[in-house]
């Protein structure tokens, strides 16, 4: 049996990421989303990549608590682009204007390098947003950043459930991490030497009472909620919370500059959102 010794969840470290406003990572976290989703342009989404790998390190983010989400992300990634491959194989010449075949496929399709082009680009495009959304929910305390939605007018209901959003992905993990090593004691086999089948069916074991046990979590926390009287007053008071300080302005300002830049890039050197380096 194995068991996974990093949840993916929020750690409370020593660092200057963690030290920042949850309302500054999520506009920082929006920011620099924007600016790879609106840009095509290789060059800026490899530089926001390595800026975040930066700050995924700054933040002391261990690659054992990420492991699982990262194998699934890539496997994401490459089906995607498989898939976008053989649905649209010319959507490179459209897009560059121009065709550079470089491998005969079958009836007439070609592997163009404007396609392989387009396709890296847009792997990397989404890859690079990954590390930001890691380090926004790993650095994040989920009750401090629905308090600083609540500071800037959000209603407190709505924060509250965004926080119960983020404690969820961690108890849910660890549940299902509970009754895997509880079911794997009874002899349920979920290893490698399983067959797929067997292993598919098994993890049904372990699903099922998940689902039932988080049925039973919703329902534990909106009797305790209602009990304390819950959305009774029109406003409420927060015990963990944190004012934005210098820290805070100066990765708002980098984040901010980050997006012009990209806007700016694309408008005046590109003229448009995608680069092209086959003119």
């Amino acid at each position: 049996m194995t068991v996974k010794a990093k949840l993916f969840s929020y750690n409370l470290l020593d660092t200057p990421i963690h030290e920042l406003s949850g309302l500054t990572k999520l506009i920082c976290f929006l920011l620099l989303t924007f600016a790879v989703m609106f840009s095509y342009d290789i060059r800026v989404i490899l530089a926001v990549m390595v800026f975040s790998f930066i700050v995924l390190k700054i933040s002391r983010i261990k690659f054992s608590q990420i492991r699982l989400m990262v194998i699934y992300v890539l496997i994401f990634l490459v089906t995607n682009a498989v898939i976008s491959f053989f649905f649209s194989p010319e959507e490179g010449v459209k897009i560059y204007g121009t065709r550079h075949n470089l491998v005969a496929i079958y009836g007439g399709m070609y592997i163009t390098w404007e396609q392989i082009f387009y396709q890296v680009t847009k792997f990397f495009k989404y890859g690079s947003v990954i590390p930001l959304g890691i380090i926004f929910l790993l650095t994040t305390n989920p009750s401090e950043f629905a308090s600083s939605l609540n500071r800037i007018k959000v209603n407190y209901k709505a924060a509250f459930a965004v926080a119960l959003t983020l404690r969820y992905f961690p108890d849910v993990q660890r549940e299902y991490r509970d009754i895997s090593l509880a079911q794997q004691a009874r002899g349920l086999d979920l290893s490698h030497k399983a067959k797929f089948k067997d292993r598919f069916k098994n993890a049904l074991m372990i699903i099922i009472p998940l689902i039932f046990s988080t049925l039973d979590r919703i329902e534990l926390i909106s009797n305790a909620m209602d009990l304390r009287g819950f959305a009774k007053n029109k406003t409420r008071t927060w015990y963990t919370t944190r004012r934005m300080n210098r820290k805070d302005f100066i990765a708002l300002a980098i984040s901010a500059l980050i997006f012009i830049s990209t806007i700016l890039i694309s408008v005046f050197i590109n003229h448009g959102r995608f680069y092209n380096p086959f003119i």
